[in-house]
């Protein structure tokens, strides 16, 4: 069919045509794309009465059985609607897979495809933006007016106004990722619950800086050895803009704040006195979860996790275009450390 730029995607998904049997959402922004997705599948399904069934399909469940995403998809519910199919791509859900359903003519269902950036010439790309019954969707990161809006929609439907310059401060927090926007206005609603409006000392409260954020959730998970997470936070970062680098260096100032308190426990400091003697201190959320990893690592291999940090930036300022593989590898040595 055709191709939806980012700046018309919002109205195209409002109102999709019911002839349209496959979409595409893909971009930098994956919060966005799994927001997209989840309310477009809901509103497709919620156009048959009964609702058509919303199913969805990743990796693992066609791993032992090629063919189910293509019986589900030529399947009708047993107790009506159209059936609605959101699959993210991966190993096995690939463009080559994805281009022969949207080929054929006789899907009964509607598949929702959830995928990365792709450029203009990727094959999955192409395939929906030529399709006569399908569509490709861009979803980039929230541009300022995108979070006013997504404010405005979450603070309302608390019965909740907020002020005007504390408007413009969480604007200003809030990141790229829609999905990790939403989930901080959402939090700052319940902190604020019973009130009638937002002022700027609850965002100074609860909202953080979105970027620091994700930059400390990536270095938490590293070092507390949940290697998953951090990889998985990782590329949500990179997705969003932001530098590899600077993870990698944010990754390093917390080994030293590490290695600082555990050379005074090794010479026979209390961690109370260690953790307040901390500049700047930590954040009393952090503090239980810091405390942890002070008793988790020793310094030797604290020193050694150090010295791995430092050769790591070294090497990704030599070799940028490699950066984000750097980190990767760093994060998941790291994770490997702690959990010895």
């Amino acid at each position: 069919m055709v191709a939806i730029k980012a700046h018309q995607a919002a109205r195209f998904l409002a109102d999709p045509e019911p002839r349209i049997a496959a979409f595409l959402l893909y971009g930098t922004d994956p919060g966005q794309v799994s927001e997209r997705a989840q309310h477009l599948a809901r509103k497709i399904s919620e156009r048959d009465d009964p609702p058509g069934e919303i199913l969805r399909i990743d990796d693992a469940d066609v791993d032992g059985d090629r063919d189910r995403l293509g019986i589900e998809l030529r399947t009708l519910p047993m107790f009506g609607g159209r059936k609605v199919v959101r699959v993210t791509t991966g190993r096995i859900i690939t463009a080559a897979v994805l281009k022969d359903l949207v080929a054929s003519d006789d899907l009964a269902g509607v598949l929702i495809v959830e995928a990365q950036n792709l450029k203009p010439t990727d094959t999955l790309r192409a395939t929906f933006e030529k399709a006569g019954n399908a569509v490709a969707i861009a979803c980039y990161g929230d541009e300022a007016r995108d979070l006013d809006g997504l404010v405005s929609e979450v603070l309302e439907a608390h019965g909740m106004g907020i002020e005007r310059d504390a408007r413009r401060l969480l604007i200003d927090r809030l990141g790229a990722d829609r999905a990790l926007s939403r989930a901080e206005v959402e939090k700052l609603a319940l902190f604020a619950l019973g009130r009638s409006e937002i002022t700027i000392d609850d965002i100074d409260e609860i909202v953080g800086d979105a970027s620091e954020l994700a930059t400390d959730r990536i270095v938490n998970a590293a070092v507390s050895g949940d290697r998953a997470t951090a990889v998985n936070e990782l590329a949500r970062t990179i997705a969003a803009g932001d530098s590899a680098q600077q993870v990698i260096m944010a990754v390093q100032r917390h080994l030293q704040r590490l290695h600082r308190v555990r050379s005074e426990l090794d010479a026979g400091g209390s961690l109370d006195d260690a953790l307040r003697q901390l500049r700047p201190p930590i954040h009393f959320k952090q503090r239980d979860a810091f405390a942890g990893q002070c008793r988790k690592w020793t310094r030797g291999d604290l020193d050694r996790a150090l010295a791995a940090t430092a050769d790591a930036l070294k090497a990704a300022r030599l070799t940028s275009e490699l950066e984000e593989a750097i980190t990767e590898r760093l994060l998941l040595s790291l994770a490997s450390l702690a959990r010895r």
